[in-house]
């Protein structure tokens, strides 16, 4: 199961579905040959069926409309059909006959812009399919279209943004798109547990809003477990602070009549008539002319209201998910921000959701006031808490710790020194904190230095202009910073380069040259191949014996210390702490308090595992892109094409092809292990949850005098007998996890370049259309490419 799949499940609030879509090894390209017999198979259950059948739908629309557009007007290509043709010395020799006629223009090559590259490539491409598709169906045909159907592939890039109400990531997200009134903020407070991502409409250019809801079964339990909470309420709880959110989260749904209903009365259609939507289990849709128009659409289903006796109904406790959609933004393009709640939500399915995409974040940004950032508690504890699902256990690869409202200061004295006092401030905050981050070893252990930087911004200034300049805000260094990500450069150059190779294949698959050296050179391939396989198995093998040794280490720690790392957190004796223990084992171990506190019993018990691994873990799985996994051993595969290629002119053609395969199975593999490798990370947490969870259901029940004994005997009870096979199992489960992955990444490897052998050197296919001008015109796009990357490469 690829990531696309894997990220697509997760957008659609279906991510259950992983690991039965990956038992049934559904990927990307068999996702769109599902019938409804294949669905109905792989999802029983009727609400989630309906829900994937209509995302599919959605999906294949927009692909349909994606390759019309790029396949619509088809360039007319001059005919090739001349068997000498075939033979044409593309090695740097070209007759003015065979020049390209594909939107000339005076200058071309030194005048396109990357996004002209890729467009036309995908027109030229687009073409060849179609030449494709009107010969015989032969292995060879059928390898290339699959080929060039591989080629389309989209990035996206998850930046997190993290921060505690009112710190100002409304105005920030706002200020950096230049929408001033996108999304919600002012005199209603933000509810937090709405997730709200903010994406590029490709559709039209409307705003539009999809709402995604949890399902009806999912906020019945929700009401039952919040309803027998309060139930438990004694003299203990006094103005407790869970109490509270309770509260506030049914009476934004139905006011004051939750008090005295039961769940079931509390789910009468009548207090949903204006969200049909969540009955049914299907996303709702606001599309509107502007921003401002829809982001007071959006105040009900996003935000919790804050003004006395209103009587309007608020339905942000039944939203999973909100995705803004923004027309005509560049910098949204391969960018999706996500405003992101704390973990422990009451809701398994939405804190699951949000755990999925903070693993999936390759940025996060953590926001909050510029006069509390080194003290702010919550702040700093959105680091610690989530950073090692970020770091080991994601694919962060840049912190970014945001600083607002950096134009607040007190008592000016005089105007004239205002921005002078303003942007020293700023200096000692940026100090304060780059000081505080120092000081997080914990952190460090998945972040280097660089990995961290500061950032102190005036989202009010920066549209206002009335103290600083717009550098001063240092919005505008946001901005670029996004650009960046937005570059088209690298999905540019995968595009060509796999475009690249196959049209070189095809070009040299009628060829007659080179037929005395294809039996000499595929030997010499396939010796190759296996001896670069048999260094991609050592270096996994070392890294297994390496965590082998260090997770023995693990075990007998975390044997010998549970027991007291669990005692410390369960005889707490503060106001309260009943209800927090009681909400801790409600949510499987897991809470967030109002003041921001995270609560992770599973990541306290796994802590000495993870703490054993992870030096070698980031040294193994590093994030930055820089580095390659396994001491670089997939980066440096090679079957030695650019030796073969100078030594064998007349199968350059096919070799080019090869060397072009050998680039985009490495790029798919690093895909693979940066996907498997926040699983096997995770896989340590994840086994102790399951070896809790029953001891957390039975603590959860009980109620009434002496409860909080009784739930403090379990868990330890639980935890006393478990110790000696639980941590074990963890260890072993993430062996097994790795090693799955050394069997995936030979497997993959070993077919891709076989076959890629086979069908470029061992089989004559007499059918392949000639594709000479196309070949000329992509591999000018590509050397050109090739040239810039060179001169990006000189310049970082």
């Amino acid at each position: 199961m690829d990531d696309f799949l894997c990220n697509k499940l997760t957008e659609w609030g279906l991510s259950e579905l992983i690991d039965r879509f990956k038992d049934h090894r559904v990927d990307e390209e068999s996702l769109y040959d599902l019938d409804d017999q294949h669905i109905k198979d792989l999802i029983p259950e009727v609400g989630p069926r309906a829900k994937f059948t209509k995302r599919l739908k959605q999906l294949k629309e927009e692909q349909n409309t994606t390759q019309a557009a790029a396949a619509s007007p088809v360039p007319v290509l001059p005919s090739t059909s001349d068997k000498a043709k075939k033979n044409l010395d593309l090695q740097g020799k070209s007759s003015k006959e065979q020049q390209p006629n594909i939107r000339q223009h005076d200058n071309e090559t030194q005048s396109n812009t990357e996004a002209k590259i890729l467009s036309d490539v995908k027109d030229i491409m687009g073409s060849v399919l179609k030449k494709l598709h009107h010969q015989d169906n032969t292995n060879l045909n059928n390898f290339l279209r699959t080929k060039i159907h591989d080629l389309k592939r989209e990035k996206r890039e998850l930046i997190g943004v993290f921060g505690r109400t009112g710190a100002g990531k409304s105005s920030l997200i706002n200020a950096i798109l230049g929408e001033k009134n996108l999304l919600p903020s002012g005199e209603i407070t933000a509810c937090t547990s709405v997730m709200i991502k903010v994406e590029a409409n490709i559709r039209n250019s409307m705003y539009d809003a999809d709402i995604e809801f949890i399902t009806p079964e999912e906020w019945k339990d929700e009401i039952w477990t919040m309803k027998q909470f309060l139930g438990n309420a004694d003299e203990e709880w006094g103005d407790d602070e869970e109490r509270r959110d309770i509260i506030e989260k049914l009476s934004a749904v139905y006011r004051e009549e939750w008090k005295h209903k039961s769940p079931e009365n509390l789910m009468d259609i009548k207090y949903f008539s204006e969200i049909e939507e969540f009955l049914q289990s299907q996303r709702m849709t606001l599309t509107c002319g502007s921003a401002k128009e829809l982001s007071l659409k959006l105040v009900k289903y996003t935000r919790s209201a804050s003004r006395q006796g209103e009587i309007m109904r608020y339905y942000w406790p039944l939203v999973k998910c909100v995705t803004v959609k923004v027309p005509n933004n560049d910098l949204l393009q391969h960018v999706t921000l996500v405003d992101l709640p704390g973990s422990g939500d009451w809701n398994k399915s939405r804190a699951k959701m949000w755990k999925g995409i903070v693993g999936n974040c390759s940025t996060v940004w953590i926001v909050t006031e510029i006069n509390r950032a080194a003290s702010e508690e919550e702040a700093w504890e959105i680091l610690t808490s989530t950073c090692s699902l970020m770091g080991n256990g994601g694919q962060c690869q840049q912190i970014h710790f945001i600083c607002t409202k950096s134009d607040v200061i007190e008592d000016p004295d005089d105007d004239a020194d205002v921005r002078a006092h303003i942007i020293q401030r700023n200096v000692t905050a940026k100090e304060e904190v780059i000081k505080k981050y120092g000081s997080l070893n914990q952190v460090k252990k998945h972040f280097s230095d660089d990995c961290f930087k500061v950032f102190t911004v005036s989202s009010t200034e920066f549209l206002k202009r009335k103290r600083l300049n717009p550098e001063d805000t240092e919005i505008p260094q946001l901005q670029d910073f996004l650009k960046d990500l937005n570059d088209y450069h690298s999905e540019t150059l995968n595009y060509v380069t796999g475009a690249y190779g196959i049209l070189s294949l095809m070009q040299g698959a009628n060829s007659t040259e080179g037929a005395g050296k294809k039996t000499d050179v595929s030997a010499e391939l396939e010796k190759n191949l296996s001896h670069q396989l048999g260094r991609v198995k050592k270096a996994v093998e070392d890294a297994h014996k390496a965590f082998e040794t260090r997770l023995i280490e693990g075990v007998k720690k975390s044997q010998s210390s549970c027991e007291r790392t669990m005692s410390s957190f369960l005889y707490r004796s503060h106001h309260g702490f009943y209800n927090t223990l009681k909400c801790v084992v409600e949510k499987d171990g897991v809470h967030k308090t109002k003041k921001g506190k995270q609560i992770n019993l599973n990541v306290k018990l796994a802590s000495w595992l993870t703490d054993s691994i992870d030096e070698e873990f980031r040294k193994t799985f590093p994030n930055e892109e820089k580095y390659g996994s396994f001491n670089g051993v997939i980066s440096s595969f090679s079957l030695d094409t650019e030796r073969l290629i100078k030594k064998n002119q007349s199968l350059k053609l096919q070799l080019i092809f090869l060397k072009t395969e050998e680039e985009k199975i490495k790029t798919k593999l690093n895909k693979i292990i940066r996907e498997h490798k926040k699983t096997i990370y995770n896989s340590l947490t994840e086994t102790i949850v399951e070896k809790m969870l029953d001891c957390y259901k039975r603590a959860a029940a009980f109620s009434g005098p002496d409860s909080l004994k009784y739930m403090r005997d379990t868990i330890l009870e639980h935890v006393q007998v478990s110790k000696d096979m639980m941590f074990e199992e963890a260890k072993a489960a993430m062996l097994k996890l790795l090693n799955d992955l050394k069997d995936d990444i030979l497997e993959k490897l070993e077919k891709t370049m076989r076959e890629s052998i086979e069908l470029s050197l061992k089989t004559d296919d007499n059918s392949i259309p000639d594709v000479p001008t196309e070949l000329e015109m992509v591999k000018r796009y590509y050397d050109e490419l090739k040239r810039s990357s060179k001169e990006l490469d000189r310049t970082f």
